[in-house]
């Protein structure tokens, strides 16, 4: 590569201050949402649901992305992509109505959509696959770290010192902003050894990854979308406390993080996402029955430790994917996480107000059809070795010879 890994100003170094900069912009706005929503601008589970759904649409037209690169090289795209989720947060608190956060939320999110597909591509190119989940557990810590920051910040600033929301909302996007700039000004352009392609890429041998990618997006919102909404209507959560909540995962989040990417190394991407799914089976059928704080805090804080295991799936497509395909697939696999994330949280907004429970037990049921899935990932995953069925099933590479440690 065309960088040195010894300056501070390293590839793993940018990621991570990347990394650090999303979180203390995307937690503020997730944090204080509910409240925000539901005090200023007077929203139900069907205005929740709504505002969800059009969150998550410019997260399915993030293959656009290899569009984008025609003109703007990566690095550069994920600075600005990051200043956009900047600015779209800091606005967000001066536009309390309806209306108002549908449009802030989509500055937001389109932000923040392009900037994880970048960030994820320059990971997967610029970290070596025999180290990659444990860097990637690294940067996962770093922005659990943020997160730790921002929430500590939101719960002494609302519940403390009751400072009004929509400044938080400026602290929290314009934090995210000044970081960006930094990067644009302090950091050396960087190339990957591989050109990337700059068109859309979509191969049938990445079939179980785009089904486990579109399974963990229907997942996923269950979580985002209503297990906040539920600590906050049923058990009447404050943002402090909600804040409180989210601190604990950040800090667990930030301690476990290296360790599981570590584990994933070792043992394997199948059974690192056959642990996760066999959890959040029990997890969402703990929601649909749970009636006390307490445990609505446990299943809400295990819940989001399993995150962590995405990891596993950066991993896998980094064994399987043709190093040229990466920056595209990322932008498809965000678009096709995305597919059921535009519908579910509109159409669960309305399940919602018949039946929270439904909508936590068809995330068991989700969760079911993942782990289905989860069994087919090979153990020793490999351009030739993509799944345990099918014409790409081959015999498991021979193991990679191991990195030599240089001598201090």
């Amino acid at each position: 590569m065309s960088f040195s890994t010894r300056s501070w100003r390293s590839p793993e170094t940018l990621l991570i201050l990347l990394a650090v900069g999303s979180p203390l912009a995307f937690y503020t706005w997730m944090t204080l949402l509910n409240n925000f929503a539901v005090e200023q601008a007077a929203f139900t589970g069907i205005e929740i649901g709504i505002l969800q759904s059009l969150r998550e649409v410019p997260g399915f037209l993030t293959f656009t992305v290899v569009f984008v690169l025609l003109i703007v090289k990566e690095q550069p795209f994920a600075v600005l992509a990051l200043a956009l989720l900047g600015v779209g947060t800091a606005i967000t608190g001066f536009f309390p109505t309806v209306y108002g956060l549908y449009f802030t939320t989509v500055v937001m999110s389109v932000g923040y959509h392009y900037f994880e597909s970048i960030h994820q591509s320059l990971s997967l190119q610029w970290l070596d696959k025999r180290v990659a989940a444990e860097a990637l557990g690294r940067i996962v810590a770093a922005s659990s770290f943020a997160g730790l920051v921002a929430f500590g910040l939101i719960y002494f600033a609302v519940d403390t010192f009751g400072v009004a929301m929509k400044w938080v909302y400026v602290v929290g996007g314009c934090s995210a902003v000044v970081i960006a700039i930094a990067c644009w000004l302090f950091f050396p352009r960087m190339e990957s050894v591989t050109v990337q392609h700059k068109h859309i890429v979509i191969r049938k041998r990445y079939w179980l990854y785009y089904c486990l990618q579109f399974m963990g997006g229907a997942r996923r919102q269950i979580f985002v979308v209503f297990a906040g909404f539920l600590m906050v209507e049923k058990f009447g959560f404050s943002p402090g406390e909600v804040a409180l909540l989210y601190l604990a995962n950040g800090l667990l989040t930030m301690l476990t993080a290296p360790i599981i990417g570590k584990l994933i190394g070792r043992f394997g991407e199948r059974r690192a996402l056959i642990i996760e799914y066999i959890g959040l089976i029990a997890v969402f059928t703990g929601y649909a029955f749970v009636e006390t704080a307490s445990v609505a805090v446990a299943l809400y804080i295990l819940d989001h430790l399993f995150f962590s295991v995405a990891i596993a799936m950066k991993t896998y497509l980094q064994k399987i994917a043709d190093p040229a395909d990466i920056a595209s697939t990322s932008g498809v696999s965000f678009t096709i996480n995305h597919i059921a994330a535009v519908v579910l949280p509109a159409a669960y907004g309305f399940l919602w107000i018949i039946s929270p429970g439904a909508v936590f037990l068809s995330g068991a049921a989700l969760a079911g059809v993942s782990l289905a899935l989860a069994m087919l990932v090979p153990r020793t995953p490999s351009p030739d070795n993509v799944a345990r069925v099918g014409p790409w099933k081959g015999a498991p590479s021979p193991p990679e010879e191991p990195i030599e440690q240089p001598a201090e």
